[in-house]
């Protein structure tokens, strides 16, 4: 699982769920990687990237990047299914949001305590970060002024979680309850933001959000029993204030997994997580 992203000067940033986050030099044959990020230098020394999904550039040039998971890596289980699987069973919320300034390197953790933080993508004034949270269903808005101030109990030295950010106006809920697990998030035209839900919800996890015995006793099932949905096609537009734009699905499950939509050229290319081709169709807008 990857996520590709180019900064300033056009180099492609690859925030790959096993290595960190990378970035190619050149082209073609040529081309180089090197890793840009494996570990994060605050507030703990050399603390590794366990589950880099997504990278953003902000306008002035910050990476920001998400670590899905601190308790399952990717590389450590040797899968991104099984990594975010367990996160988001266990439920323990020990995602964050990553800076990393372009020029220095240096990096720090912004924001902590999210629940499985997925996509991003920038609103179109570069003041506010979209953040899927995939364990949660819901979509955040975070002004990038305000985080950058939140108070800690330990002051500078702490990182603020997302429910401190919550309190102080730095974060807010855009869109709650999705019917299924967002993952990517990409900009299109006329201001509409895409997300794919890559499954519907589960009613077992449902009910666990009250009862986290059932977690516990879900998590030592074999993987057989795992309370994994139905394949399942969905995609979602929607507007920087939350308003849902439209609504593609495709119950049957044929191009199942959707993780993104991405607008080009009168299409609409569709992103799965299993599928062996990128789908499309045509697409100018929503449906009057």
């Amino acid at each position: 699982m990857f996520y590709v992203q180019r900064n300033a000067e056009g180099r492609l940033l690859i925030a790959d769920a096993f290595k960190g986050l990378l970035r190619v030099r050149g082209e073609g044959p040529r081309a180089e990687v090197e890793t840009l990020l494996a570990t994060v230098q605050h507030p703990v020394p050399d603390d590794p990237v366990r589950f880099a999904d997504a990278v953003k550039v902000a306008p002035q040039g910050t990476i920001w990047l998400t670590d899905a998971s601190r308790r399952f890596g990717a590389q450590a289980l040797g899968s991104t299914f099984e990594a975010s699987v367990l996160d988001i069973l266990e439920h323990s919320c020990t995602g964050r949001l990553i800076a990393v300034d372009p020029l220095t390197r240096l990096s720090r953790v912004a924001l902590q305590g999210l629940c499985f933080p997925n996509g991003l993508a920038m609103s179109a004034d570069g003041r506010r970060l979209l953040l899927s949270e995939t364990g949660t269903y819901r979509i955040l808005q975070l002004d990038l002024a305000r985080l950058s101030v939140v108070r800690t109990a330990q002051g500078d030295k702490g990182v603020p979680t997302l429910a401190q950010a919550m309190q102080q106006g730095a974060a807010r809920v855009l869109i709650d309850n999705l019917p299924g697990y967002p993952d990517n998030l990409t900009a299109g035209q006329n201001g509409r933001f895409w997300v794919g839900l890559t499954k519907p919800r589960s009613p077992v996890l449902d009910f666990a959000d009250h009862h986290p015995i059932v977690r516990s006793v879900t998590l030592r099932l074999p993987r057989a029993l795992w309370p994994v949905p139905k394949p399942y096609g969905h995609v979602i537009a929607f507007d920087e204030q939350g308003h849902i734009l439209d609504d593609l699905q495709d119950p049957s499950g044929a191009y199942p997994e959707t993780t993104a939509a991405t607008e080009a050229d009168g299409r609409l290319f569709i992103q799965s997580l299993n599928a062996g081709s990128v789908g499309w169709r045509p697409y100018t807008g929503p449906m009057p």
